[in-house]
């Protein structure tokens, strides 16, 4: 019956999403504009407006979608493996193309972003055609022939924009459903919001550059780039949404976000001004096509803020000879997580307002009442959490003061995915080792329990800069580490909420959403047959959009902290003798026990293309999933290999049953 439910859904899920695309695809066309147009007439005269029509149209969907995902994320928690479909899978996860300058791209990746490019380019070039067809030149302006094609071309390139904005919340919604069904990765989700950033700034300056240089050619710049029109486009909102937008693409760059974090943080909070700009300057019925990424990012954060607002201390700590640490954090008995999953963090007493993510290193199958994670002292911010542990590790055990700190996740695939392979074959460079530390703490869990017999083999491959040394003489020359136990209070980490009480709050967020806009529409703004007959200002109209939007999502807050309160009142605070008990490493431990079972190489980066053979041939005939987790030049390194190798095995008769399936893992954004 459960399994029957879960089919439904995604059905009903992959439905909605067609149905979506589909709306993009016909929104292009005059076909879809003229039967609109009508649509939009009929529901000018109901209780919600045009308005509500262009809600659970173009916003909606994307909201159902999310709703669904919860349900089904709900049902599927901790199901059986099913290990099905694997070859198609691993054909379209495989690395097609690795290169320095693009990076590494799976088939599925070249395949989605060449469908998102034709599509841009089948709805520019849609536009085009048909206002070139019409020819009608603005008569204020007496432009040429060539200066009207060219003032077009700018303009419909701010649809490409829109475009762009309306995926571009999507990938970094982090405990909403979207992404955690598709199972993919924080630094993955991250690039491609990066990717849609770059090209929807793109087309915005395409689209005010071409407009500004018409409005030189015929002297109207001080004219025109000062109106805010009544109707129609306001000029200055858009001025204003394309200089926010380049200030926060400019201290995005690399070299500034690494260098100058906060600078970074506080002017990516210009989002809103940008986003209310965006409102005014495109008018509400564009506004109604991006508005599905905006509203469930503001559920997102909401979600976010509530989970973080409760604080917890630092239960342990190991400090490493080289320069990192393990922090071990209490957690609920209740709250499971998948491997590779993501935790972020943040030291109140170093910075009030950064974040950042780490690999959690525990499993919730293994260890019921705690979560750690292992961080490199490499940065500012990390430099300055190890010199305060090692401050601590100075004082006195009883003297030891509580380190309060916020967490927010574990944020991880709904599905254990890397235990579905016959076989795995993981890299790691560095401090790259942490995210498959889970993974092996997983599997070990798994074999005690009997729960499942894949992979039937782990091959680790784990690269660290220790030259000319045996690994006995490596384990010898690390001394005892030192484990510190902190007196602690506050609350163990419950991660997020229920998935059916976020599905709840976000159908009572878009149900406000909509009686709110029906009840300006009726109260507010006058009643008109038609849309194109409307006589309050636009701008009133896109205000009225946003106070709906505002009071809604604070109702839900409302409702949420409610919830929260009520349940943290049921919790009892933390007994700090309960769960003071810091383990050794036990996969060090483990390595020392087993010094021959392994097989140690010194002296530079090992062979991959022999080693990815000899894994092959031991292997048999079976699907191999790859994962690498280490600097930049490694992973390509492994996907050129991981690309290569399965190239020539296709050609060898006996091993063409043996597929290479490619994931990577990057600690550096």
């Amino acid at each position: 019956m459960a399994q029957t439910t879960l089919i439904i859904l995604k059905v009903l899920m992959i439905l909605i999403f067609t149905c979506w695309v589909s709306l993009w695809v016909l929104k292009q066309t005059e076909f879809w504009t003229r039967k609109w147009k009508k649509a939009e007439q009929k529901a000018a005269a109901s209780a919600f407006g045009y308005n509500g029509l262009d809600f659970v149209v173009y916003t909606f969907p994307v909201i159902a979608l999310a709703i669904t995902g919860f349900i089904y994320l709900e049902l599927k928690q901790r199901e059986s493996i099913i290990r099905q479909g694997r070859r198609v899978i691993t054909y379209f996860s495989s690395p097609l193309v690795v290169n320095r300058y693009a990076g590494i791209l799976s088939g599925l990746q070249i395949l989605a972003s060449s469908l998102f490019i034709v599509f841009l380019v089948w709805t520019f070039y849609n536009r085009i055609s048909n206002d070139f067809k019409k020819m009608t030149p603005v008569k204020s302006f007496k432009l040429k022939l060539w200066q009207y094609k060219l003032f077009r071309m700018a303009t419909r390139s701010g649809l490409l924009a829109e475009a762009c904005l309306a995926l571009l919340l999507l990938p970094i919604l982090r405990g909403m459903s979207t992404f955690r069904l598709l199972g993919i990765q924080f630094e993955a989700s991250v690039r491609y919001h990066i990717w849609l950033g770059n090209a929807m700034l793109l087309f915005a300056t395409l689209h005010g550059a071409g407009t500004y240089f018409i409005w030189g050619m015929k002297h109207r710049i001080q004219d025109e780039m000062l109106k805010w029109q009544n109707k129609g486009r306001i000029y200055l909102a858009g001025e204003m949404t394309l200089i926010t937008g380049l200030i926060i693409w400019i201290t995005a760059l690399p070299q500034i976000r690494r260098k100058r974090f906060e600078l970074f943080y506080y002017t990516h909070h210009l989002y809103i001004v940008f986003i209310v700009f965006f409102l005014f300057h495109g008018g509400d019925r564009h506004f109604y096509m991006v508005f599905p990424g905006v509203f469930l990012f503001a559920l997102d954060k909401l979600f976010r803020i509530l989970q973080s607002r409760q604080e917890t201390c630092i239960l342990s700590a190991q400090v490493f000879p080289c320069k990192a640490v393990e922090l071990t954090f209490p957690k609920d008995s209740r709250l499971k997580y998948t491997p590779t999953s993501v935790l972020f963090l943040k030291i109140p007493s170093i910075s009030k307002i950064q974040w950042h993510p780490f690999s959690v290193t525990s499993s919730s199958s293994t260890d019921e009442h705690t979560i750690s994670i292992i961080i490199r002292s490499d940065g500012e911010w990390t430099n300055s959490l190890f010199n305060k542990i090692c401050v601590e590790a100075d004082s006195e055990a009883d003297q030891r003061e509580c380190i309060p700190a916020a967490l927010e996740g574990p944020y991880g695939p709904a599905t254990l995915d890397f235990l579905r392979y016959d076989n795995l074959l993981m890299v790691a460079g560095g401090i790259g080792i942490t995210p498959f530390l889970s993974i092996l703490l997983e599997r070990a869990s798994n074999l005690r329990n009997g729960r499942n017999e894949y992979p039937a083999k782990i091959h680790l491959i784990f690269s660290e800069n220790q030259i000319g040394k045996t690994l006995r003489e490596v384990l010898k020359d690390i001394p005892d580490m030192q484990i510190l136990n902190f007196r602690t209070t506050g609350y163990a980490i419950c991660g997020s909420d229920r998935f059916l009480l976020m599905a709840a709050i976000t159908m009572i967020s878009s149900i406000a959403f909509l009686l709110l806009l029906g009840c300006f529409n009726h109260f507010i703004i006058p009643s008109a047959k038609k849309p194109s007959e409307q006589k309050s200002p636009s701008s009133l109209i896109d205000l009225l959009l946003m106070c709906s939007f505002a009071i809604a999502i604070t109702f839900s807050a409302v409702i949420a902290i409610m919830i929260k309160w009520k349940r943290l009142k049921k919790e009892l605070s933390l007994s700090s003798d309960k769960q003071n008990q810091a383990m050794r490493p036990r996969l060090l431990l483990e390595a020392n026990r087993n010094l021959d079972e392994h097989e140690i190489q010194f002296g530079g980066r090992p062979n991959f293309q022999d080693l990815f053979s000899d894994f092959a041939s031991e292997s048999g005939g079976s699907d191999i999933g790859v994962v690498v987790c280490g600097p930049e030049g490694m992973n390509e390194s492994v996907a050129s290999t991981c690309k290569l190798s399965y190239q020539i095995l296709q050609r060898n008769a006996k091993e063409k049953n043996t597929y290479f399936s490619f994931h990577s893992f990057n600690f550096i954004l």
